[in-house]
């Protein structure tokens, strides 16, 4: 094959494509018929129970007299709420991604001694084997930051001399290393496509060994290396509440799918970046920045609710924007009243719009997440209530930041390997049989036909 039709999809494979999806067709009458629960799920969205976890708790109902009555969502970090560990959130020199990190591992909170002590581990981690940047990272840089991520922990394999000693002291090395690595991988992989793709300087700065995860982020992304700590303490909110999410989720499920055939922690978690890079998991954030600018494109007055509503409107019925007819940043799988973590994100999100002159952007995502449930109940059969999520003000915060759009879904996998390690790890421990759920084929049985009788 030569390199120039090497991503060519020519009318061969076009024809081939279609042959291929009509016989993938299953009438969807059968998954009712078959009791099937497609995506997982039953007919109300309620994720189907498949395993038993103690990480965390995704929370949107509560049996109240004998009836599941919904409920403002909660979150659950080894039984603490999240809401709670980061109102009591001890000020400005305190970051708590590092600390949240070991309860989701190892069950408690740490003390002093203990913070300390895993801070300075991860201080240790913090870089990567030699010449790696120059020979992964830098070599044939692609367009996409999840690729490079993915590639890179898949080399970070060959660099290790244990690298398939599933022990659980191995493996809880191995998940360390990347907890520490993953900014660095993430970042010099974004300057790397920033030189090679944008045409622009190639910088590297080293990490700071008395800097948080949220500091090097922006220590190591940003040419001066300077950051307020308003901007470095709402990065370690939005990491902390990105970390963990329940072992249902795809990514998550992902890891623990993985890691049940007994394979090494590298291709596990390279599982899961794959499956976070899908839009319907990782990317969503992203959608909604870009709804937003296409709204304040089209939409005169931000302030005008009916002009606002009326353009939302048009969205959810395929007129504008993408024509999928989705506000993004709007409903989730679980919660229905709210979602924890954007009614925590909302308040430190106000701070940093007036830091950074965003007040009226702000105002408008302030006016859509006031019209856009109204609305959906209005146009849609809805089983349960719809509500901002996390990804409705992320992306925002993250604009505000200054941070690439490139990079809005790996800041998600450099908080999520944390939740990925605990949960990988509890999958060791169970030491549970490998994951097999059964498909059922509804393909009659045929005769087999010579060649010289097949039409």
């Amino acid at each position: 094959m030569t390199e120039s039709n090497y991503s060519t999809v020519t009318p061969e494979l076009m024809e081939l494509a279609g042959k291929t999806a009509q016989a993938a067709e299953v009438a969807p009458e059968l998954y009712t018929e078959y009791g099937v629960k497609r995506g997982l799920r039953d007919v109300n969205g309620k994720g189907v129970l498949v395993g038993i976890t103690n990480i965390s708790e995704v929370t949107s109902t509560r049996i109240i007299n004998g009836v599941s009555t919904p409920i403002d969502g909660e979150l659950y970090y080894r039984g603490y709420n999240v809401q709670e560990l980061i109102r009591r959130h001890p000020g400005k020199d305190h970051f708590g991604f590092e600390e949240c990190a070991y309860l989701l591992l190892f069950g408690q909170l740490p003390n002093k001694k203990e913070l300390s002590e895993f801070c300075d581990i991860l201080s240790d981690y913090r870089s990567l084997p030699p010449n790696f940047v120059r020979d992964v990272i830098m070599k044939k840089p692609s367009k996409d930051m999840m690729n490079t991520l993915s590639r890179s922990v898949l080399m970070l394999y060959s660099y290790d001399d244990h690298s398939d000693d599933t022990s659980k002291a191995n493996v809880l090395r191995q998940c360390l290393q990347l907890i520490a690595m993953f900014p660095l991988l993430s970042v010099y992989g974004y300057q790397s496509y920033r030189h090679y793709y944008l045409d622009d300087s190639l910088i590297i700065h080293k990490p700071q060994k008395e800097y948080s995860t949220a500091e090097n982020i922006l220590h190591c992304l940003r040419d001066d290396k300077q950051f307020t700590p308003l901007e470095a303490n709402l990065l370690d909110v939005a990491l902390i509440l990105h970390m963990e999410h329940g072992g249902g989720n795809n990514s998550t499920f992902t890891t623990r799918l993985v890691s049940s055939s007994g394979t090494d922690t590298y291709s596990a978690i390279a599982a899961a970046l794959g499956s976070l890079k899908g839009p319907r998991h990782g990317g969503a954030n992203l959608k909604v920045i870009k709804m937003i600018a296409d709204i304040k494109e089209h939409v005169k007055d931000w302030t005008n609710e009916k002009e606002v509503k009326d353009y939302l409107r048009k969205i959810l019925n395929k007129e504008a924007f993408d024509h999928a007819g989705l506000i993004y940043g709007m409903g989730h799988a679980v919660y229905s009243l709210s979602d924890p973590r954007a009614v925590v994100f909302k308040s430190f999100v106000e701070a940093l719009s007036e830091e950074k002159g965003y007040q009226k952007e702000f105002a408008l995502y302030t006016l859509i997440e006031k019209l856009a449930p109204e609305l959906i109940a209005e146009e849609r059969k809805i089983y349960k209530g719809v509500s901002p999520n996390v990804d409705f003000y992320s992306g925002f915060v993250y604009q505000m930041l200054g941070l690439p759009t490139e990079l809005y879904t790996p800041i998600f996998a450099i908080a999520r390997i944390a939740g990925w390690s605990a949960h990988r790890m509890e999958e060791i421990n169970h030491d549970n049989k490998i994951m097999r759920p059964a498909y059922m084929t509804v393909e009659p049985h045929r005769d087999y036909i010579p060649m010289e009788d097949r039409k």
